[in-house]
Parts: C-alpha cells; structure tokens; sequence
C-alpha cells in the first residue's frame, strides 16, 4: 500500500494516516495513496465533466477560446499544486480540492447562482460551496455501496470553504469549523488563494479576446501596469497576444512567489506541529499586505469594468430569467420533470414538507445544467415551436 511519505511532507500537511477518513469505511487503496482516490473519483464525476460547459462571464457558445469552469478548475489545481510543494503540503489533496471546488457552479456563473439562490429564498436558499459538497456526498451515483464518492473528510473540508451558520449547523463535523470560527487545513487555505490568482488573471485574459476591457483601462491597475513595462523592457517591440500572455504569466508567477513567501513565514512564527494546531491558528496562508492590496485593486477593476459591463450585464439578465423561468414552472408544474427528480407525495405527509424536497430536487436539476443544457431545456419548455427529441 502506497502511504504519503511523512518524510516530505510537513508535520502541519495532512496526513491520511490521522485523518477522520470517510464516511463510509473502504479498503485501503493498494497503489495509490487515499488522496489520489478522492482525485481519481472527482475527474471521473458527471459533474466534473460538465465543466466543460460551464462558464463564469461568457457563456459557453460565445466563444471557444473563454475559459469554462473546467479550463479554469485545472488552471487553479496546477497553481495549488506547485504551490503545496514549496510549502511541503499535500499536493494531491490540494490537487483534489481544486479540481472538485466549483463541481456545485450553476449554468451560467455568478448570474446563475443568484437566481438559483432568489427562487430558493422559502427553501433555505441556494449555496454553491454547499451544493458542491452535496454533489459529492450524495448527487453523484457510480458505487454500489454508497451515494456520493465517499471523499476523505479534509477534501469536503476544502470544498465546503463557505457555508452559512444555518446550513453548517446540519452538516455536523464538517460544518463545525463555521461554528467554532476554526481554519480549514493548509491545503484549503491554499486551493481558495489558488482559485483566487486563477480567476483573475484569466478574467484579464478573456476580457481582452472579448474587447471588453483593454490595456489602456488596464494600465490603471497598478498590477498589471508594471508588469506590462517589465515585459516592454525585456522583450522591445513585443506586441499583441505574446504582450498579453508574457504579462499574465508574470503576474501569476509574482502572486505566486509571494503567496508562497509569505506563507512560509507565517507558519514559521506560528509553529504548528500537527493539522489540529493549524485548525486553532488564524489564516496561514496569504499574500503580503502590498500584495493582497494589489489583487484587491485589480478584484475592483475586474468587477466595475468586465463583470458590470452592459454586455455581460444584457447576458445575465438572460441568463436569469432563463434559471428563474425554470425553477418556476418546473415547481408548479413537477409533471415536467425527468423522473428521477419527482419527489412523490405520501399518503397522510406534510405538504410544506414535500414542497421543499421537490424544490431542492429542481434546484439539484438545474444547478447540474451546463449553459447549453439550460437553453436548449428553456427552449423545449417556452417555444411552441421547439420540437422534443
């Protein structure tokens, strides 16, 4: 049986061999260690799959050069990843997190998780951290033995990295951190400022193809400014997408040197000598003030220019009405359903309480949609004239 190797890994990493495991006891895997497994099972998932079509700004027939949430989920693994092996953590938990933390993204980005959450206002809401750990313990189906993929509890711990009192209040160990204002591990501290670095630089990437944003808006993000005269320094006369990519890669590599430095720092002051000392410590893992500054004034940048611009504005309102109209007729009229999303009414039962499954089972159907899926299912269910196949 392969083990992760203590000798390389830092006292303060997760260790599979302390970890409270699965929810369901397995054998031990034989050639890999429990860490690969969750890996494993997560890039073989449905939902891992339908990434493929998902998106975060652009919609997904838009544009085939926009990154979908898959793209951007191997993008943020590889920056964790490298990441965790600087700071001796456990690259392939922090691989598993980061492939798995955007498996519960409705169609159509941020628009789409809104309007979810809108339509769920009498149903608990709608969380997407929270619907990514459901997909993962529940919604996915490929094992006699179990619904879900049975991760180990410090991957949940990762995906779950928000969570609202209330719902942590019902999830019992993994939701207590919410509770106890504890950390997650390391390694989740790590995939959430992987994904962060991630998004924004590809954001920048995809607004410039797009012709939303453009480099002299950009030259007043400090961030991006300077490294664009590094890069002019460098490389005279360079131009066009070599500029671009030759500036985004410096971007990234100096939010990631930083991450890394700073980070290591505060572990040292702080000592942890085991994952539990992290849980009681404050955040680790973090960019330097001036750092976190920096990508705070490029967050602002990418919020008022890219994501608030009127195009994006006109497809998330699409967008909206697509996810609200859905959610609505789907409720009242269940019948148009596939079937294993039904919930059938018993005999003598509470109807509130039917009410809300069957509402949390469309939520579960169209928050599994890809952006295609939602309107072509728009279409079928609206136009007279779409034909059903």
């Amino acid at each position: 049986m392969q083990h992760d190797l203590p000798n390389q890994l830092a006292p303060y990493a997760a260790h599979a061999a302390s970890s409270p495991g699965r929810r369901y006891p397995e054998d031990a895997p034989n050639s890999r260690s429990e860490f690969q497994r969750d890996r494993d099972r997560i890039i073989h998932s449905t939902a891992f799959r339908r990434l493929e079509y998902k998106t975060q700004v652009f919609v997904n027939h838009e544009g085939d050069l926009f990154r979908t949430r898959l793209t951007h989920s191997i993008e943020v693994a590889q920056i964790a990843r490298s990441s965790a092996r600087n700071l001796q953590l456990n690259e392939d938990l922090v691989e598993a997190i980061s492939l798995a933390h955007d498996l519960g993204h409705t169609p159509f980005g941020h628009a789409g998780q809104d309007a979810l959450n809108a339509c769920m206002r009498d149903f608990h809401g709608f969380e997407h951290n929270l619907q990514s750990l459901r997909v993962v313990d529940h919604l996915e189906q490929h094992y006699g033995a179990f619904d879900g993929l049975n991760l180990m509890f410090e991957t949940r711990e990762g995906i779950l990295k928000h969570c609202s009192l209330a719902n942590a209040a019902k999830l019992g160990a993994i939701g207590q951190r919410f509770i106890d204002k504890k950390q997650a591990g390391l390694e989740a501290q790590l995939a959430n400022l992987a994904d962060e670095i991630a998004y924004n630089n590809h954001d920048i990437d995809d607004g410039l193809r797009s012709g939303l944003i453009s480099i002299e808006q950009l030259d007043e993000v400090d961030l991006f400014a300077r490294h664009r005269r590094d890069v002019e320094i460098a490389y005279p006369g360079i131009a066009g997408r070599r500029a671009i990519n030759e500036t985004i890669r410096r971007m990234i590599n100096t939010l990631v040197v930083d991450l890394i430095t700073t980070s290591r720092e505060r572990i040292a002051s702080v000592q942890p000598r085991n994952i539990d000392d992290v849980r009681n410590a404050p955040p680790l893992i973090a960019f330097s003030d001036s750092m976190a500054q920096d990508a705070l004034v490029l967050k602002r940048f990418l919020l008022d220019k890219l994501y608030r611009h009127y195009r994006v504005n006109r497809m998330s309102s699409k967008a909206r009405r697509i996810v609200t109209q859905l959610f609505d007729i789907l409720l009242a009229e269940p019948i148009l359903l596939p079937p294993d999303y039904r919930v059938q009414p018993l005999p003598g039962g509470d109807p509130d309480q039917h009410r809300l499954l069957q509402a949390r089972n469309i939520a579960d159907y169209i928050a599994g949609m890809t952006d295609r899926y939602a309107i072509r299912e728009h279409r079928r269910l609206f136009l007279i004239d779409e034909i059903e196949l």
